[in-house]
């Protein structure tokens, strides 16, 4: 569909409610490029800056790695997701990345405050600035300076390439991470490979005005569709965070107990985690615990 209608009406409905539970948006390589992703249009527009997702080992989840406990922070709006790109001569094509001080400065900020709030130790920013001097360069620095304002928390730098590398080896040195947009992709993705999955990871988009919540990594599910096998927790806990956002903490509670709980029930286990339990058995599961031990809201 070439018409942009289709984001813009949702665009409108988050301007007008201030979050959004989304799902994902599948954006096929294959259309031509006046095509522009649905998903950042809805970032960009709406100036949606920091994508967080935490990553922690989960009880009855089996992985290689324990103990894992990562909040990646990610900037949003820029980078090789601008979609400057265009064909100079035949044959030649020149994709441009975009780093700015303003943005730079404004995610390292939200890495700080946010390990500030949660009491973390230790803020690692990912970058290539061994290649990219002057693009990297700029976001390292706008890192560093941030940093001198928060004496508490360590600050490391690590190249992009080490970072995955030290992920798949030993995660548990890493804290807090932030980094530019694309290697945010790929970490989030190594990441949510470590505790399990993509079933089971959320995250969250946070702007000045609006918030928007889904799944951690952006995978579409498309071969799952209509098989009653995916998933949901990762939607589940999306939507906690969504009522976290609202400050309806004790809602988001009952709900987040309840699906944690469905995790350590190896025989609601789904394909993606080795078992042979269904979407709507899970679902199930967590509605009945919730019914059991959560205020109704009719009574209330």
């Amino acid at each position: 569909m070439a018409s942009e209608d289709d984001i813009d009406d949702a665009i409108m409905a988050i301007r007008r409610n201030g979050v959004a539970l989304k799902g994902n948006i599948e954006t096929n390589h294959n259309l031509p490029p006046s095509y522009k992703s649905r998903n950042n249009l809805l970032r960009t527009t709406l100036d949606l800056y920091a994508n967080v997702m935490h990553c922690q080992s989960l009880p009855g989840v089996r992985t290689r790695h324990r103990n894992i406990d990562i909040m990646i922070v990610r900037e949003n709006t820029e980078g090789e997701y601008s979609s400057l790109e265009h064909e100079n001569v035949p044959g030649v094509v020149e994709c441009l990345k975009i780093i700015t001080k303003t943005k730079s400065m404004r995610i390292a900020a939200y890495a700080f405050k946010t390990a500030r709030a949660k009491g973390r130790r230790l803020v690692t920013a990912v970058h290539k600035a061994n290649i990219m001097k002057l693009g990297d360069g700029l976001f390292l620095e706008c890192c560093k300076e941030v940093a001198s304002g928060y004496p508490e928390i360590s600050f490391e730098t690590m190249i992009v390439d080490n970072t995955t590398m030290q992920l798949v080896s030993r995660p548990q040195q890493f804290d807090v991470m932030v980094m530019p947009n694309l290697y945010g992709n790929v970490v989030s993705n190594v990441c949510a490979g470590l505790v399990g999955g993509p079933g089971l990871v959320p995250g969250a988009n946070y702007g000045e005005n609006y918030a928007v919540f889904e799944t951690g990594t952006r995978n579409t599910g498309k071969s799952l569709a209509n098989s009653n096998t995916a998933n949901p927790t990762a939607m589940l806990l999306a939507s906690c965070l969504l009522l976290d956002h609202l400050k309806l903490h004790d809602y988001a509670s009952m709900i987040r107990t309840a699906v944690l709980s469905s995790v350590t029930e190896t025989k609601l286990h789904t394909a993606d985690l080795g078992g042979q339990g269904s979407t709507s058995e899970l679902l199930q599961y967590v509605m009945n615990a919730v019914q059991s031990t959560g205020p109704r809201t009719l009574s209330m």
